[in-house]
Order: C-alpha cells, then structure tokens, then sequence
C-alpha cells in the first residue's frame, strides 16, 4: 500500500504539471501555460486515487481509471494527460494475469479510450493526443506483460534449482542409506560365519580336551585362525568408515569366487563335509558380483553349519549359464527345531545382495531333507554393462 500510493502521488503530481502545459502554444510557439478546468483536475484526482488499490483490485482500478479517462477525453479542451492513470492501471492488470487476459483486456481498453477519443472527443481524430493514447496503452499493456513472463522464468528457475537441491539431498540420504545397509550386511556375514566356526571348534575342544589333548590343540587352533580373520575382515569393513583424515585403512582386497576353496577348508576343519563344483569357465566377475556369490555361499554354508546338524553334508555349485551365473548350496542334513521362523538376517541380507545387482534367490527346504539356497546373478552389471559399450 506505501508503495502503490507513493506511485499514485507520482501519477497526480506528473498529471497536475501536465494539465498546466498547453502543446499547441499560439504565436508559433510549441509550449505555453494554460489553466486546467476544474472538472479535469477532479478526474485527475479520481484516477489517482484510485491507482492505490491497483494491486488489490487490478480490473476494479482499471476500470474506474478507462472510465474518468474516457469522461475526459469527450469532454475537456484542452485536453489533460488523464489517461496515464489507465496506462498503470492496465500495466497492473498485464503483469498479475495471464497472456490470453492480457491481449483480451488490452485490445478492450485500447479500443475504448482511443475509439471515444477519436470519434467524440473534441479534437480532430488524428491528433496527436488520441494516436499518443494509443500509444501508451499499447506499452502499458506489452510491458506488464514482459515483466510477468520475467516473473515467471525466474519462478521457474527457483523452483528447478529447489527440486534440483531436494534430489541431491534425497540422492545422499539413499545412497548413505544404501552404504550403511552394505556395511551391516558384511559385519553380519564376517561374524557370523567366523564365530560359528569358533563356537564349532570350541565345542570340539572342549569335548576332546581330555582323552585327545592333540585333537583339542588342533581345534584350539583353528579357532585362533578363524578369530585372526574375522578380526581382519572386521578391520577392513570397518575401515570404510573412516574419514578422509584418518589413518589409511587397510587395502585388501574384498573377497571373491577366486578365495571359495579357502573358504570351504575353513568348514571342512570345523568338521563340514563341503564339496566344491565350479563350470564357471574361468569368468571374470565384476567387483560386485564376485563379492556377492562369496558372501552368499558363505551365509548359506555357515547356516548349514549352524543348523542343518553334525552329520550333514553340503554342495556347492558355481556354473556359468548364458549372461548369468548361478549358485547353489545344498545341504541334506535334518535340520534345527531351534531356528526361528522366516528365518535371521543372514537369509534377508543374501535376498538384499542379489536383488542389488538385479539378480533373484530363492531359498526353502529340499523334498526328503535339508535346504537348498539358488542365487543367480548377472555376469554384467548395468556399470560394467555400459563400459563395454564405450
């Protein structure tokens, strides 16, 4: 409200100097003083008062402001500059609405005000006060028009900058999301699997100690072993976790198919019976890939070491199937009545691996005993994918 009736005050004081100004001076004289009538200052006063409310009621405003202006026009000789409240009122009205508005009410107004001034104004129609109507009104309504199309490009612009920041924030959110559910995932697999095999060899020695103290050494020894790695894989999954200024963490590499003998002798000193067939053809896996098909035989063959008995047995087979290669872990002992339903995490986090590199596991009991565990991955992920297209 200041500011609009700052600018009407700006409008009358322009108007009232105008109405003083005589542009057809006599004696060859351009300009010359004149006493406006008192019905011409009135109307000036009228529209810009009005313009106060213009953007309130921006039509109301500019229809008060065509009207005195059209009143004036007919009426007055000379003729005072009236109709510059109309040109505000009808930039107003450009500015707040839209284009097909804008043409609508422009091409009404302009007509209005130059057609009663050309046609029942006092002065000949092609005078230069009816063409100068024209004129205005026309720029009035073109630049209202030019500063909503601003307007609304740099609303545009924010408004793609605002989503382009919530993408990336929720683009972080996932993708650290993503990390710490990576993380969990290994921390379950390592522990997992290395404490089962302690707990194992524990109970061995424990149950050896003193009728074969050289059997309980053996297995006290594996139990060192397997306690170093799953301190080293601890290391070296928690490592990730540092941050840039921390001491540099360890640079092993992250476990693959080309380590699965090792890891099959780790459960055959536990006393697993583990067969180990392989018709990969010496393919190399993508980073992804290879650490996923250890990890899912890893959780599949700890959970048969945990659950499937001391007397059962397990298979292991990685075959090469056209752009796929797929897993399987059978098992064909009795099982544990202690194994809660649904499952642990280690069966969600094997689901949760696969189904991250698009590939599909299925899991369940075998027909006449045991469990059987099937993941088939991609040879090629969507990364590895696109760089052999390049």
């Amino acid at each position: 409200m200041a500011l609009d009736a700052a600018i009407a005050f700006g409008v009358l004081a322009c108007t009232v100097a105008g109405s003083f100004v005589d542009p057809h001076g006599k004696s060859g004289v351009t300009w010359a003083l004149r006493t406006p009538d008192a019905l011409s200052l009135l109307l000036i006063a009228l529209g810009s008062a009005a313009l106060v409310f213009r953007r309130r009621a921006p039509m109301t405003v500019l229809a008060v402001t065509g009207a005195v202006s059209v009143i004036e026009s007919v009426t007055a000789e000379p003729r005072a500059p009236v109709a510059m409240s109309a040109v505000i009122a009808l930039y107003t009205v450009a500015s707040t609405t839209d284009r097909t508005t804008t043409w609508r009410i422009g091409l009404l107004t302009i007509t209005v005000l130059t057609g009663s001034a050309m046609l029942a104004g006092p002065l000949p129609w092609y005078a230069q006060e009816n063409l100068a109507i024209f004129a205005w009104t026309g720029i009035g309504a073109t630049a209202g028009d030019a500063v909503r199309s601003r307007r609304a490009v740099v609303a545009a612009i924010r408004e793609r900058a605002d989503r382009a920041e919530r993408t990336r924030e929720e683009e972080a959110r996932r993708r650290v999301a993503e990390e710490r559910l990576r993380i969990a995932r290994d921390l379950h697999d390592v522990v997992a699997h290395h404490i089962a095999l302690v707990n194992v060899q524990a109970g061995v020695a424990a149950h050896v100690m003193d009728k074969r103290p050289d059997q309980a050494k053996e297995a006290l020894a594996h139990v060192r072993e397997a306690s170093r790695s799953a301190l080293n894989e601890l290391r070296a999954t928690v490592g990730l976790l540092r941050q840039s200024g921390d001491p540099e963490a360890p640079t092993e590499p992250a476990p693959g198919l080309s380590r699965l003998d090792e890891l099959a002798g780790t459960f055959r000193n536990a006393g697993l019976q583990v067969e180990v067939a392989r018709a990969d053809q010496g393919v190399t896996l993508p980073a992804a890939v290879d650490l996923a098909a250890y990890r899912v035989i890893q959780e599949a063959l700890t959970n048969v070491q945990k659950h499937a008995g001391q007397e059962a047995k397990a298979e292991v087979s990685v075959v090469r199937v056209g752009p796929n290669i797929e897993i399987t872990v059978l098992d064909d002992g009795a099982g544990d009545d202690d194994t809660p339903e649904g499952g642990g995490h280690g069966l969600l986090g094997m689901r949760e691996r696969v189904t991250a590199l698009r590939g599909t596991l299925t899991t369940g009991p075998r027909y006449g005993g045991g469990f059987r565990v099937h993941a088939i991955l991609p040879v090629k992920t969507r990364t590895r994918a696109a760089e052999d297209a390049v």
